[in-house]
């Protein structure tokens, strides 16, 4: 798929998107690696930026920002800017090192008509530009979720912690992540597959992760009914998600508002 396609066919349904969305995630995948690593130690993303952090939130709040800056620096301008003019795979770190602001990310308030602020106070235009994502209650459902899973995290001693529990992890701070970046497009027909896309990988993530619970059930990870209710809220969380993708699909195809 080439931005030329893109010009003839501005509306891209979902498949198309996501497509393109795969393809920006293995490219940004040597800029991922390189603002993520350690240079002293291998250190799971999740456990350093709760070092980084005052608390679980702002840890969460980071990962997600970080997750759309990933995204935000391969999406090209023009279709030539997916030619490496040197023929190698190496990236230029300026391009994440700089002042300018992602416009999801820039404050809203120049954006908006007078009077129309108040729309993003409003459940009802949620499924719209003017909403905003903290009404979408999947999403805070999710963020509340990974708070409570980050605090569980810090409490497993070192000498337990595992793959398993750093992809456990991982992919529940991940759920909010591409719900943020689906909603980032907005719910215009012309960008709507794109949300849909993203958020099909909302959904992917939290069913990652709820194999990943599972795989955890039988070690000594979780007292009392935490692993029950972890597994309860993000069962629900995964199904909300489900018909989440179903209605902007319906909005996609009869413009249900």
């Amino acid at each position: 798929m080439s931005f030329d396609d893109f010009d003839r066919d501005p509306v891209w349904n979902e498949h198309q998107w996501e497509s393109h969305l795969d393809e920006i995630e293995k490219r940004s995948e040597q800029l991922r690696k390189f603002i993520t690593s350690d240079p002293n130690e291998d250190v799971p993303r999740w456990i350093s930026l709760l070092r980084e952090s005052f608390d679980e939130i702002d840890a969460v709040e980071a990962f997600i920002e970080e997750e759309l800056l990933f995204d935000e620096a391969y999406f090209p301008e023009d279709e030539d800017d997916w030619d490496d003019e040197d023929g190698e795979d190496e990236f230029d770190e300026d391009i994440f090192f700089t002042d300018d602001i992602p416009p999801f990310l820039e404050s809203d308030e120049d954006d908006f008509d007078y009077g129309e602020d108040w729309k993003e106070l409003s459940d009802d235009f949620t499924y719209s530009d003017y909403g905003s994502i903290e009404n979408l209650a999947v999403y805070r459902h999710s963020i509340e979720l990974a708070v409570d899973v980050l605090k569980w995290g810090e409490s497993i001693p070192a000498h337990l912690m595992n793959q398993r529990v750093h992809e456990f992890v991982s992919n529940i701070l991940k759920i909010g992540a591409k719900l943020a970046g689906g909603y980032s497009f907005g719910f215009e027909k012309d960008v709507l597959g794109g949300n849909i896309a993203y958020t099909k990988k909302a959904l992917h993530s939290s069913n990652e992760a709820l194999l990943r619970l599972q795989y955890l059930k039988g070690d000594s990870y979780f007292s009392g009914s935490v692993y029950a209710d972890f597994h309860e809220r993000l069962f629900e969380i995964r199904n909300d998600i489900g018909i989440y993708v179903q209605e902007l699909r319906d909005k996609f195809r009869y413009g249900i508002e």
